[in-house]
């Protein structure tokens, strides 16, 4: 698999840093948003990363089937470079779909994540910097982005961690 991860804080610069990267490949980028907007706030969100990226790539909004989206873009002529737009949101999205869908759809995802002939970079927040959460599903969560995290770190060539926007290089070539 040719990919990288980009892992970051609230406001770190991550998503910025990934669309960055793509913005270099000469294959089509799609962009994978993996958010709903369900307040305003959200969407208001959703709006500004809209604006910012270019016209040219394609959008597929999917909360959920991670997995299926990129079989089904392995099978585009040419393959295009996919940005997954983020790993909290979609983890979150997971918990709340149940323990059966969460391992069928993570476990479906790091295995077409493995066989994806294109480019693939993933947008993350990173958890193992925060405090432990006080209630069971906070700690779940924070426990399972991070193990995700970690699991997507050993399958990309490159993880880039973002900090004030300053990318810092933990694998791979540098920027």
């Amino acid at each position: 698999m040719s990919g990288s991860l980009v892992l970051g804080g609230i406001r770190s610069g991550k998503s910025s840093l990934a669309e960055r990267l793509v913005s270099q490949q000469p294959a089509p980028v799609v962009y994978v948003a993996t958010a709903t907007a369900e307040d305003g706030e959200m969407s208001d969100r959703i709006r500004r990363h809209r604006r910012r990226r270019p016209p040219s790539w394609g959008l597929v909004e999917e909360p959920v089937a991670l997995g299926a989206l990129l079989a089904r873009q392995a099978l585009l002529d040419p393959v295009p470079c996919v940005l997954i737009d983020c790993m909290s949101l979609w983890v979150s999205n997971l918990l709340h779909a149940g323990d059966t869908a969460f391992v069928r759809e993570r476990d479906s995802f790091l295995a077409a994540l493995e066989r994806y002939p294109g480019r693939v970079v993933v947008v993350s927040n990173e958890v193992g910097l925060g405090i432990i959460g006080m209630d069971p599903l906070t700690r779940r969560f924070g426990d399972e982005l991070g193990w995700l995290n970690q699991s997507l770190a050993r399958r990309c060539e490159q993880v880039v961690l973002s900090v004030a926007g300053l990318p810092q290089v933990l694998k791979g070539p540098p920027l």
